[in-house]
């Protein structure tokens, strides 16, 4: 049986329903990622991917 997972939203979220984003979860040993407007997706990266997405990511600031 998988575990329920607590899904989080950025403070910096709007809390209408206009405004998507993504939400994350943990569980023991993984991070889980779903868009808010289509919840039903989750993907779990490696923990090396996610390093690389969000290294990536703050280098284009």
């Amino acid at each position: 049986m998988s575990p329920t997972l607590h899904w989080q939203k950025s403070s910096f979220s709007a809390a209408d329903d206009d405004n998507a984003c993504v939400e994350i979860a943990t569980s023991p040993a993984t991070l889980h990622l779903r868009e808010s407007d289509h919840p039903v997706t989750v993907i779990t990266p490696a923990p090396a991917a996610l390093h690389a997405l969000l290294t990536a990511l703050r280098g284009t600031r």
